[in-house]
């Protein structure tokens, strides 16, 4: 798994898929609130006045000369849960950003935030 001060390292670089294909530019990464391991990225992705940032998980990524490879495919990330290129995810809305990949999701036991951006 990535430190997260390495990863942060990567943001603007490319993020391509499993195949190669690339996705956007790396913009941020989301610990795990429980264990404070990178979880997820913020991909830039879509056309000039209609960027946005998507989620994508980083289980399982690699990095490459310039690049982050994610084990998801382009559309996929393309179609997952997303704020404003100026935006912050919502409390409310971190459930789907994992359901979308099909992963388990609770928050901690008082209805502490999963997710939380470095």
């Amino acid at each position: 798994m990535f430190e997260a001060g390495d990863i942060r390292e990567w943001r603007g670089h490319d993020v391509v898929d499993d195949s190669g294909k690339k996705i956007g530019t790396l913009e941020s990464v989301y610990v795990d609130t429980t264990t404070d391991l990178p979880s997820f990225a913020t991909v830039t992705v879509g056309m000039l006045k209609g960027k946005r940032l998507a989620f994508v998980p980083l289980a399982g990524a690699t990095v490459g000369p310039g690049y982050l490879k994610v084990q998801f495919d382009k559309s996929l990330v393309k179609d997952a849960p997303a704020i404003d290129t100026d935006g912050e995810l919502p409390a409310e809305d971190e459930e789907a950003v994992f359901k979308h990949y099909q992963l388990p999701f609770q928050p901690g036991s008082a209805g502490e935030r999963r997710l939380a951006r470095r």
